[in-house]
């Protein structure tokens, strides 16, 4: 995985509450193995509907932070959300809560999930809405989000997930941080195989 510390980039705001899996990627999408492939099924139905949706709006085209309201991915645990995200060009989710599992699956792969509190959630999509194609900043080393008129705020992410994402280590990465410590081991416990 690519360390991530920070990003600037033009901000899409979806600020409805408990946004869940199943209309982050529709379940018709879920037949693929591969984590690419999946920009066309983010928020199909959103994006198909016949409705405004935000990422139909030329304005916020190349939006790579998303602002969602509370309890962003709900729902069902499929890594396809996270895949469908990145996929798209997003690199970066604000929102005020995430469900745990979404969390997780964002940190696994790379992504950052990033809470913020409600009066910065409302501040950033008033800032989008106003000026579209706006940008701000998210800064994984100072835990801070920046943008215009005077944003400033923390965000907050935990520790664990925080490190795992400076460093960019998958669970793969982070098992080969002890590699040398598992040689020690399974030498010391060599059973003459």
């Amino acid at each position: 995985m690519q360390p991530f510390h920070a990003h600037t980039g033009v901000v899409a705001p979806l600020a409805r509450p408990d946004i869940d899996t199943d209309q982050i990627i529709p379940k018709q999408f879920l037949k693929r193995l591969g984590r690419t492939g999946y920009a066309d099924a983010l928020f199909f139905d959103w994006r198909t509907n016949g409705e405004p949706f935000v990422l139909n709006d030329p304005r916020y085209a190349g939006a790579s932070i998303l602002v969602g309201g509370p309890n962003f991915g709900c729902g069902s645990s499929r890594e396809h959300a996270v895949w469908a995200l990145h996929d798209y060009g997003f690199r970066v989710v604000l929102a005020a809560s995430f469900a745990d599992i979404f969390a997780s699956n964002a940190v696994a792969n790379g992504f950052l999930a990033a809470r913020i509190d409600p009066a910065t959630a409302t501040a950033l999509v008033a800032a989008a809405e106003a000026a579209p194609g706006c940008q701000v900043t998210v800064d994984l080393e100072a835990c801070r989000v920046t943008g215009p008129g005077g944003i400033d705020a923390p965000i907050m992410v935990d520790d664990r997930a925080r490190q795992r994402l400076l460093a960019g280590l998958d669970d793969i990465g982070i098992i080969l941080q002890h590699e040398d410590a598992i040689r020690r081991y399974e030498a010391a416990h060599d059973t003459g195989r």
